[in-house]
């Protein structure tokens, strides 16, 4: 198979040194060009036709948003990942490339000082997605294995009390545009694990809240969860959902990663199915790699349901179609169709069994962040 053909754009001479060497370190990867600014990268892109740009948020003469937006105008498919500084800013501005068609993004390394902290840094998180972005691209599909059916069960009117969601890889695109079809009093709380940061899931929770009709929030130790309302995992933290008394609450914690990641679907995938049984709804949404499967396993152990994003709609089908082939699916849908089936599975059933308290007659409030 030919190498992953590779533009580098990037205005530190430092970081375009390192992800060159780097990157080119890989024999599935080749760095075709390099660029200082947009203006550049765009007359490269046009000469040298690589399979994948990586494009710094800040530069001089045109911006990573100024050339995000001028690749979009021409290639709707390009993968483009961002690679921006873990701040305020550079958290901002990756979630608006997000919105306008980036593919995915990568964080800087902190102190670019240490070489070996960074170069491990860019193996362990930006070359994976580099591969996984454009396997999704290439020309003849990957043949896989006959999905396993999903495995047969009693069948009995489930009650839905809780909707747990998780993503990677384009999944704040997905969120929003699934969130913002739930409706407003919605009668069960809904919990996400979306594979991102500090700084981003806050960021990521607020904007998603002003498109929602339901409000969203970052997760926190403590929150008690009430129907209506969308807890996102925050970065470096695992969350749990747990009962306590006659509410559920979250805890968060930096337990050692699972898939190499934290937050991590399969813990929370866990904790709902051992608070809620049967009563939960699981939904894996677009993204690389195997987080997701064992808790949605569990999921289905507890007698509970989980349905899956296609892969047609899927930026990545790694989480989502490992769950499926493994025979853990009970429903295969694509993005538009997601927040309605989400929303009739909850609404039907519901009877008189207990559930999560309303705000009226819950004992306490959540916490404010």
């Amino acid at each position: 198979m030919a190498p992953i053909r590779i533009l580098v754009v990037d205005d530190s001479v430092v970081i375009r040194h390192l992800l060159s060497d780097t990157l080119a370190g890989d024999p599935a990867l080749q760095v075709v060009g390099v660029a200082s600014d947009g203006r550049i990268a765009l007359s490269k892109i046009a000469q040298l036709k690589p399979d994948l740009v990586t494009l710094d948020v800040e530069m001089p003469v045109m911006n990573g948003l100024e050339t995000l937006a001028a690749i979009r105008s021409e290639d709707k498919k390009l993968p483009v990942i961002m690679f921006s500084t873990l701040t305020e800013r550079g958290a901002a501005v990756t979630l608006d490339a997000l919105a306008m068609g980036a593919s995915d993004y990568a964080t800087k390394p902190s102190n670019t000082g240490k070489t070996d902290v960074a170069i491990e840094r860019i193996r362990n998180e930006l070359i994976p997605k580099i591969k996984a972005l454009c396997g999704v691209r290439s020309a003849k599909p990957a043949v896989r294995a006959a999905p396993s059916p999903p495995r047969p069960r009693l069948r009995v009117n489930r009650r839905v009390d809780v909707v747990a969601i998780g993503t990677s890889t384009g999944g704040p695109n997905a969120l929003a545009e699934v969130l913002p079809r739930i409706p407003d009093e919605f009668p069960v709380p809904i919990v996400i694990v979306q594979h991102m940061p500090p700084i981003f899931t806050r960021l990521l929770a607020e904007r998603l809240a002003g498109q929602c009709e339901i409000a969203v929030r970052e997760g926190a130790s403590g929150a008690v969860l009430y129907p209506g309302e969308a807890w996102i995992a925050p970065g470096d933290f695992h969350m749990n959902v747990v009962q306590a008394g006659v509410n559920w609450r979250l805890t968060v914690n930096q337990a050692p990663p699972e898939n190499s990641c934290r937050p991590s679907v399969d813990v929370l995938f866990r904790s709902v199915a051992a608070a809620f049984g049967p009563n939960v709804l699981g939904v894996v949404m677009t993204g690389m790699g195997a987080d997701g499967v064992l808790g949605a396993e569990a999921i289905r152990a507890s007698g509970g349901e989980v349905i899956v994003q296609d892969e047609a709609s899927s930026v990545v089908w790694g989480m989502p179609g490992l769950v499926y082939s493994s025979g853990f699916a009970d429903g295969v849908y694509p993005i538009e169709r997601l927040a309605p089936e989400i929303t009739r599975r909850v609404l039907q059933n519901r009877g008189s069994r207990p559930q999560v308290p309303l705000k009226s007659f819950a004992s306490l409030e959540p916490p404010a962040k």
